[in-house]
């Protein structure tokens, strides 16, 4: 019986071409499959598939543009607003980059995107815009301020700044106020004065001030005049409690104890007024 062969050499030829080809091909996503296809768009002459190409592109280089954008987060700007810019830069550089006339995509789409991003700030970031004019000397400010911090090893002065950018000391001051326009506060938000909360654009309630200096008085009067004096010393004078024990002779612990009773006693005043009321002489009334 004649021996039996089996031709396998030419499909292995073909599995190992395949197998080259396949593994020669650019991963999508990679700078060498975006470069691939705008290579291929550059040789087309069908507007529908360069069309195509430039879609599948910018699709493929959406996470360069998501990273730009991410540098310049917290800066007083919506990361959504830029990366809606990233993208549309992106497209852009898309449109604009010839194959082989550089370094390659990545390196040409990067400082382009970043320049619109910077032009998105530079244009419509400020509250209240100032001039280019001091827009522009701002920048120049803010990079004199960091090599000058690093080169004299401590914050640099309002002269130190004006000699190194060749201008006066107004011009630098104006450009340092310029940064209040870039941001702007809601007249609702809370801001602290003198260690009180209160809000903008809402005047104070002076009857409700004045009522409380009333009943304060008041309850001042049901103490003893050395207790009013401790009192005195310590918030209207604002001595130390040390201070106020030598003036008084006592320690300073006496002191802090004094205090919380009188201040307990105040406090207990207080509150009994505001459910009695005030009498005519301006003691407090007690409640029935």
């Amino acid at each position: 019986m004649p021996p039996t062969t089996t031709v396998v050499a030419p499909l292995a030829r073909h599995d190992a071409a395949s197998a080259v080809t396949a593994t020669s091909q650019p991963e999508a996503g990679c700078p060498d499959a975006v470069e691939d296809l705008l290579a291929r768009r550059l040789r087309c002459q069908d507007p529908h598939e360069r069309a195509e190409l430039e879609e599948s592109a910018v699709v493929q280089s959406l996470r360069l543009a998501e990273t730009v954008a991410r540098r310049y987060v917290g800066r007083g700007m919506e990361y959504d607003d830029l990366l809606q810019v990233a993208r549309l830069a992106l497209v852009k550089a898309v449109r604009r980059y010839r194959p082989g006339a550089g370094s390659g995509f990545t390196a040409y789409a990067v400082p382009t995107i970043a320049g619109e991003v910077k032009r998105h700030f530079r244009d419509c970031g400020w509250t209240v815009r100032p001039p280019r004019r001091l827009q522009e000397f701002k920048a120049r400010l803010a990079a004199q301020e960091e090599r000058l911090l690093h080169e004299l090893h401590r914050e640099p002065t309002l002269a130190d700044l004006a000699h190194a950018l060749k201008a006066t000391p107004a011009e630098v001051t104006e450009a340092r106020l310029s940064s209040a326009a870039y941001s702007a506060y809601s007249l609702d938000t809370p801001t602290t004065v003198q260690g009180r909360p209160e809000v903008a654009g809402h005047a104070p309630d002076e009857y409700a001030a004045l009522e409380m200096r009333e009943a304060l008085r008041g309850a001042l009067t049901m103490l003893s005049p050395r207790e009013r004096q401790l009192i005195r010393l310590r918030f209207v004078d604002e001595l130390t409690q040390a201070e106020v024990g030598r003036i008084l002779g006592v320690s300073q612990m006496q002191v802090s104890r004094l205090l919380t009773g009188v201040l307990r006693q105040l406090r207990a005043e207080l509150l009994e007024d505001e459910a009695g009321g005030l009498s005519e002489d301006g003691r407090v009334r007690r409640s029935a």
